[in-house]
């Protein structure tokens, strides 16, 4: 195959991604407007409905303009050799594959991101401001920005670093290392990134003593499920969604509650989200979902192996010397039809945890309290309750709405 050829197939891959997307949207958009299921007739008044549709069509028609600018913006770079500008740019400071490869990343990813943030800007204080969602401060917004930027080049430039190294010494064995290295990674960031992560961004705080508290203690007493780390987190600090979500293993294990969720919803209706929560952990999603991605992530890199080394990915971008990086980026487009694939297998997998998370839940405590907190974050979030049933099937990782109730109330 020559360069040119495999440099029109990664240009096909991407607008065909496109096309795929903007029909979905396309297909969701056209459902704004349908009747709301009887079942769901309580969750919206005429006013909130009116709000709600507003909000979906406001993001519909933002993702339209991101979305645009986005494949307008890769098209452009792909056009006009961006790839071997920017490594010329890096091989200008050093021939060092390890750091001619963190600056070349460094360059293409802060700079994307200094594009897309003025989109991210408008979300956030003028669309999610508009229909009363944003909490956050001009102050936080940027302050978040600046530690993600951070956190992006320390954690991912040293496994970054690592992966070309292991590539470097050992050569197409050097999937077995990074594989590795990515494993114990995902694990470690499992059990401590409520602790070390999470702080950086927000305040936690443990759920004091109380009727709330005394109610989670006696159920999970009941389910036999220790719990000794129950905290709060400031979710209001940004927004006013709600959320919950259970991290970690062994003594490491927490449930966290946005302070959100508890000024939304009833002690019951918080304890049956948490009961939801708990059925995660009895059934094994959180291993089975840890199990996948690290058994995904080793096929990625041994495919990856067979390929990176290849000269004609590096041509096709407009590099003539080889090397890991370009490779990556090439492959990467490459698989990303597959990688689409994978996707949809743990999005159907997840919905069907999500099922059983709520049966659990209905077994052990009770369907209706599950049932009023769900309309209750689904009203509060103006969330869209007539989705396309292909949207949901490419995009959703959560049963709608309409189907977790006809589940529970089964």
């Amino acid at each position: 195959m020559q360069p040119t050829t495999l440099f029109y197939i990664l240009i096909a891959i991407i607008i065909i991604s496109f096309l795929i997307d903007k029909l979905l949207d396309i297909l969701n958009t056209k459902h704004f407007d349908d009747k709301i299921p009887e079942k769901l007739a309580d969750v919206y008044d005429e006013e909130e409905y009116q709000k709600s549709q507003e909000y979906k069509k406001t993001n519909a028609q933002f993702s339209n303009i991101t979305s645009t600018f986005s494949i307008v913006l890769t098209i452009s770079f792909f056009f006009l050799d961006g790839f071997k500008y920017v490594d010329h740019f890096a091989r200008s400071f050093t021939n060092h594959p390890i750091l001619v490869a963190l600056i070349f990343f460094g360059v293409i990813l802060i700079g994307s991101d200094i594009l897309t943030t003025p989109f991210e800007y408008y979300k956030t204080f003028v669309i999610e401001e508009k229909f009363g969602f944003n909490k956050s401060t001009k102050k936080t917004f940027w302050l978040d920005k600046l530690k993600g930027w951070v956190m992006s080049i320390v954690l991912g430039g040293v496994i970054l670093s690592l992966i070309i190294w292991f590539y470097e010494f050992t050569g197409p064995s050097f999937w077995i290392y990074a594989w590795a290295l990515v494993a114990v990674f995902s694990l470690f960031m499992n059990m401590f990134y409520a602790k070390l992560i999470v702080p950086l961004f927000n305040k936690q705080t443990p759920l004091a003593d109380g009727e709330l508290k005394f109610a989670i203690e006696e159920y999970a007493k009941k389910v036999g499920f220790t719990l000794n780390n129950i905290f709060v987190i400031d979710g209001s600090k940004r927004s006013t969604k709600a959320n919950a979500y259970f991290s970690g293993f062994g003594s490491q294990k927490r449930i966290t509650l946005f302070d959100t969720l508890i000024n939304d919803l009833e002690t019951e209706e918080i304890v049956a989200v948490l009961a939801h929560e708990v059925g995660h952990y009895k059934k094994k999603h959180i291993i089975f979902n840890l199990v996948s991605s690290i058994l995904l992530t080793g096929l990625t890199l041994y495919i990856l192996s067979l390929f990176v080394n290849s000269p004609i990915l590096s041509e096709s971008l407009g590099v003539k010397i080889p090397s890991f990086h370009i490779g990556l980026i090439a492959f990467g487009i490459l698989y990303s039809p597959i990688s689409e694939i994978t996707s949809l297998f743990m999005n159907f997998m997840s919905r069907k945890f999500e099922y059983q998370a709520d049966d659990y839940a209905k077994n052990t405590f009770k369907a209706k309290p599950l049932i009023t907190s769900l309309k209750k974050l689904s009203k509060n979030s103006l969330s869209n309750l007539t989705p396309h049933p292909a949207y949901v099937f490419m995009h959703y990782s959560h049963p709608t709405l309409l189907e977790r109730v006809k589940n529970l109330e089964s």
